[in-house]
């Protein structure tokens, strides 16, 4: 683990083993943090925020060692994206492009760093000059799953480092080691110690410690929401402020007038990318009832083509789930769809003849109402749930008919609907006649049982800021007898 600058083992020596999903086999150990490991990681992201050298830095140099950090991992995207891969059996020909890309956040925060302003008031008092300036909050919290991991450590990295403050991780039990690597290019790009700590554990102590740390001021936390339930617990004793950012279950809206071909493809994009292992996953299906026959006829042929094999091999389209929970979790909720009267149009199994057993079939299960359990169960894996509607109004109910509320898809030629069904639909992101755009420009967050708070975009900079007023009395009379009222 990284903590003030050296690479160390936990303090009573235990580690854990990390697999490689697309064999089965163990390939890699990293240490299981103590709770006195994670004080001290802390510790020393306080003393390097108010004595360190990064408290004295100016925001044009700390945009420097961003710009820095962000041109390394491009040139590393390759070897990062590879042991990415190897943790996670998300497929190489994304790992490594994600990796590439994500170094323009960190370029974007760079920028940032330098942006950062404060105001002047028009104060309704004589001789008051008053000013805003806003400050870093202290040291961040940062809790990140194994899927999108360094997509989702920068736009939490890049906005706290450009606004001054300092950052403990805590990366996922689950396939840690790419950001493990990540943290070897800190130093090199001129971030002093104790700036950014990498700490690995389990929930219990490292997680609970780490977000009920006395001296953490702010918590970005991005899981599942029986992990965040504790989060908000945890930051009661700090009082902390707290971002959440729990997965959805988002609804997929095609309507008539769609171009199919074009919206068939956002679809298996939306569902079938990453296998399925995305917050945003188009995992809900809501296809109008005139076209919804054609459109699932040739979604499942496509669904039935996808290429599942080794992440590693140019040619694979679909990898490996990522842990042995996922799988189980998938046929549990398969069988009770079916059970409840659901049909699976394709898939619906473990994928056979491949190297592990967490290959999993793409799926298409055709749901006859909405209150059937898998319609609004976050599963994690390649599974679409189908809903078919007959007017605008009802695919609206429908998709809205769900405790998330991170994204949502729309397809239709018609503008007017476009703007209409984004403006009704109750999520944080929408995309029109396109699926799973991401850029450092543009903020994403949920709502509902998806969270709150927002990351990514300039705003995030100012969420790891806090305002400062400042009074200057500019008269060179004395300040007035407070007891002597006139």
């Amino acid at each position: 683990m990284l903590i003030d600058g050296a690479w160390v083992d936990a303090g009573d020596g235990a580690r854990f083993d990390t697999m490689n999903p697309a064999t089965g086999a163990v390939w890699a150990s990293v240490p299981e943090a103590t709770a006195e490991d994670v004080d001290r990681a802390v510790r020393a992201a306080h003393r390097a925020c108010y004595e360190g050298p990064w408290a004295r830095m100016t925001p044009t140099e700390r945009g420097r060692c961003l710009r820095r950090l962000g041109d390394l991992l491009a040139d590393q995207s390759e070897r990062l994206g590879e042991i990415e891969t190897r943790d996670t059996g998300k497929l190489f020909a994304e790992t490594r492009w994600q990796a590439k890309y994500i170094s323009e956040f960190f370029h974007f925060y760079a920028g940032a760093a330098d942006k950062i302003q404060g105001d002047t008031l028009p104060i309704d008092k004589p001789d008051m000059f008053v000013f805003t300036s806003r400050e870093p909050l202290g040291v961040m919290a940062g809790v990140v799953p194994w899927n999108s991991q360094l997509f989702l450590t920068a736009v939490k990295l890049g906005p706290a480092l450009a606004a001054g403050n300092t950052v403990v991780l805590k990366l996922s039990e689950h396939a840690p080691a790419v950001l493990l690597e990540f943290g070897r290019l800190f130093a090199e790009a001129g971030i002093p110690d104790g700036v950014v700590n990498l700490l690995t554990g389990h929930g219990d102590p490292c997680g609970r410690t780490l977000t009920s740390h006395p001296l953490v001021a702010r918590i970005s936390f991005t899981g599942g929401p029986v992990a965040a339930r504790h989060v908000l617990m945890n930051s009661a004793s700090n009082f902390a402020q707290v971002s959440l950012e729990l997965g959805g279950k988002s609804p997929f809206i095609v309507f008539d007038d769609a171009d199919l071909e074009s919206a068939v493809n956002g679809a298996v994009a939306g569902i079938f990318g990453a296998s399925g292992q995305s917050c945003v996953a188009g995992s809900r299906l809501v296809v109008h009832e005139d076209v919804a026959d054609a459109f699932l006829e040739r979604m499942a042929g496509i669904a039935r083509e996808v290429r599942l094999g080794d992440p590693m091999d140019e040619a694979t389209q679909m990898g490996p789930l990522c842990t042995p929970g996922q799988v189980e979790t998938i046929e549990a909720n398969i069988a009770r769809a079916t059970e409840e009267g659901a049909t699976v149009l394709c898939g619906g199994k473990r994928a056979a003849g491949q190297g592990s057993d967490l290959y999993f079939e793409p799926t298409i299960v055709d749901c006859p109402r909405p209150d059937l359990a898998i319609v609004d169960t976050e599963l994690f894996g390649p599974v679409l749930s189908v809903l078919r509607f007959r007017t605008e109004a009802e695919a609206l109910t429908l998709a809205n008919g769900s405790e998330h509320g991170l994204a949502a898809g729309i397809f239709t030629r018609d503008g007017a609907r476009a703007l209409r069904m984004s403006r009704g639909v109750r999520a944080g992101i929408v995309w029109v006649n396109t699926y799973r755009a991401v850029s450092p420009i543009a903020e994403f967050g949920g709502v509902k049982a998806s969270g709150h708070g927002r990351e990514s975009g300039f705003q995030a900079v100012y969420d790891y800021t806090r305002p400062k007023t400042v009074w200057m009395n500019t008269s060179d009379t004395p300040m007035s007898n407070p007891f002597q009222m006139r």
